[in-house]
């Protein structure tokens, strides 16, 4: 991992002196000791939970240390019992690329569960951020079929989307289809300049640049986003068409999302909604 700027000395003291100020020995499982003059851990106490020296800690907030590697800037984020946010923070202070926060995996948080057990009256479901669906709600089932069937590369939807292996540019508005396009190369794109080395990302990038010359075309044109929300047009055969807002909701394991599709009240969208939770999937399953 590499350096990307200079360690910011002043700014990494004042902060490990706030960050240890707002700690008590019981928040790090300490005995209480002696009275303390001020609120907080002492300087001993961190570098200890660190397993540094104490005048290597001392030298770091008294601005005229060395910079920490990086192992010693993870060792002082758990030492401080830092949020995610917190260590990213340390780590641009002492010029280290955060480390990544993502675990690709296929079992979705109980948390993100949870929610989705929650969302029974509008499509929902978890995917990952390669756009492997997880899992769906029955209504997410109906409105675009079952997407945690597919295997191998086609669990992806840019892979079926560029390859047609399934049926999902068809449930799109082919007025939309471009746009899409371009927002799930972007997509990829950002997924594989966070982690170059995820062999899963780059097994798909490289299949996709061998059997699809939209997705080439579109690949080296070099653009970068990650999905976040945007109106979609779902054409649905037994309902009909619908004009849906699609909103992705990151969890802290940057590799899962929630996609959530709303309409909006009193809408023409909303009473399709409606019709299909009752009518559910029944045109795509006879098919």
């Amino acid at each position: 991992r590499s350096i990307v700027s200079a360690m910011d000395q002043d700014g990494l003291a004042d902060f490990l002196r706030r960050r240890r100020a707002a700690l008590t020995p019981d928040d790090v499982g300490l005995p209480p000791g002696q009275r303390r003059r001020t609120s907080g851990l002492r300087r001993e106490e961190v570098a200890t939970l660190a397993h540094m020296s104490t005048d290597f800690y001392t030298r770091l907030e008294q601005r005229r240390g060395n910079r920490p590697s990086e192992a010693t800037a993870a060792a002082l984020a758990r030492a401080l019992r830092l949020t995610p946010d917190e260590r990213d923070h340390l780590y641009r202070l002492a010029g280290h690329t955060a480390p990544p926060r993502a675990f690709r995996t296929d079992h979705p948080s109980p948390a993100l569960l949870r929610i989705l057990g929650q969302l029974s009256a509008t499509p929902a479901q978890i995917t990952n951020d390669l756009g492997m669906t997880l899992v769906q709600n029955p209504l997410a089932v109906a409105l675009l079929g079952d997407q945690t069937k597919h295997t191998g590369l086609n669990r992806a939807l840019v892979h079926r989307w560029f390859t047609g292996a399934g049926d999902d540019r068809a449930r799109h508005a082919p007025g939309e289809h471009d746009a899409l396009s371009r927002s799930y190369v972007a997509n990829l794109r950002a997924v594989l300049g966070r982690a170059p080395d995820d062999p899963e990302a780059r097994a798909l990038v490289d299949a996709l640049l061998e059997g699809s010359p939209e997705f080439a075309a579109l690949w080296a044109e070099h653009e970068v986003a990650v999905r976040s929300g945007q109106r979609k047009t779902i054409v649905h055969p037994t309902v009909g068409t619908m004009a849906l807002d699609c909103q992705v909701l990151t969890a802290e394991n940057l590799t899962e999302c929630l996609v959530v599709f709303t309409a909006a009240p009193g809408s023409d969208a909303a009473e399709r909604l409606k019709l299909l939770a009752v009518v559910g999937d029944a045109s795509f399953a006879a098919g």
